[in-house]
């Protein structure tokens, strides 16, 4: 769920689109190939996954390759290398400042989704994570990947080429500009629900469903539990149901494993449960989504790690439903 083919596509997209737009009159379509690798660049941290953990690949991915150091480091390095390949065609302070929009937009894109980005690293442990898009959008990706094949596919130095690929661009500025006010409708829309029915709620935040910014989950924190709930703006007057996770606080402290409970604690921003299971104990990041595994099974959520009691830390990837589970979200959309 971290990583897709459309998220992906995305990087790679959005890479060319604002590599195209700064270098285009110089390069031509080359300046799109290079805003693609580059744009695909700081994803590269997963090449490290083999010789890691389950707790250092969580710190590590969008880690400092996506971080601001990381950003200003390889811009002008970068544009040395296109201004040298491209002798006479481009200068290294363009060619720096279209590596680092390309790099800083990677970035930027992935601090909108739920899963956070470590944008200070390795000098701060900060994870930017705003939670207006879903890490896969076809309403913002699609813009942009149409705008960027009519230009390429226009002749060189006509207005099409130009003017395609700055719509594109537009098109999926102003879809990201849309996702924050529908994330603020639906929020409104979450606090007038907790607060009328007098939910104690310490913190909330909310994030959308897939492929979409009109249904929108909301995720509560009281002293006792955790509340999920769901908003579609196409139904604002359907009340909203909570579904609660009972944090059971005494298994948490029972797990004798206190740096691995701190490290989930971060990456979930304490959004986490844990209860205890046959061998170990089950850690839950209830900041993604949830589902149940069978027809009256408890609710599982997305993100989850069996801890075994020798502290080892594995993944769990239960399988469920997706056909259904889109159905439903659909269903609750309308």
């Amino acid at each position: 769920m971290v990583h897709g083919p459309m998220d992906s596509i995305t990087h790679a997209t959005l890479g060319a689109a604002v590599s195209q737009a700064v270098l285009g009159r110089a390069l031509g379509r080359r300046a799109a190939l290079w805003g693609a690798a580059i744009g695909t660049l700081p994803d590269l941290d997963i090449i490290a996954f083999p010789w890691m953990d389950t707790l250092q690949r969580l710190e590590w991915h969008r880690g400092p390759s996506h971080a601001l150091p990381f950003l200003l480091a390889a811009s002008p390095a970068l544009g040395w290398l296109i201004a040298r390949i491209h002798r006479g065609k481009t200068t290294v302070p363009r060619a720096s400042l279209a590596a680092f929009l390309v790099l800083a937009t990677h970035v930027l894109i992935d601090s909108f989704t739920v899963y956070g980005t470590s944008v200070l690293a390795p000098l701060g442990a900060f994870r930017a994570g705003l939670n207006n898009l879903f890490i896969i959008d076809p309403l913002f990706t699609l813009p942009l990947l149409l705008g960027l094949a009519t230009a390429l596919l226009a002749k060189d130095g006509s207005r099409l080429r130009r003017s395609a690929n700055t719509a594109g661009l537009a098109l999926a500025a102003l879809y990201a500009a849309w996702s924050f006010g529908a994330k603020a409708a639906a929020e409104s829309a979450f606090e007038k629900a907790i607060a009328g029915r007098g939910i104690p709620a310490i913190r909330s935040m909310s994030s959308p469903t897939p492929f979409n910014t009109i249904l929108w989950r909301c995720l509560a924190e009281t002293p006792d539990s955790f509340l999920i709930g769901y908003h579609s703006l196409l139904a604002p007057q359907r009340p909203i149901e909570f579904l609660a996770i009972p944090k059971n606080p005494a298994a948490a402290a029972a797990m004798p494993h206190r740096r691995t409970l701190a490290r989930l604690e971060w990456f979930s921003n304490g959004y986490l449960t844990i209860e205890p299971i046959p061998g170990g104990f089950l850690a839950s990041d209830w900041r993604f989504a949830e589902f149940q595994t069978s027809p009256g099974a408890p609710p599982s959520a997305l993100f989850a790690w069996k801890i075994s009691e020798d502290g080892q830390v594995t993944p769990l990837r239960a399988k469920f439903d997706a056909p259904a589970r889109l159905r439903a979200l659909v269903d609750a959309m309308f």
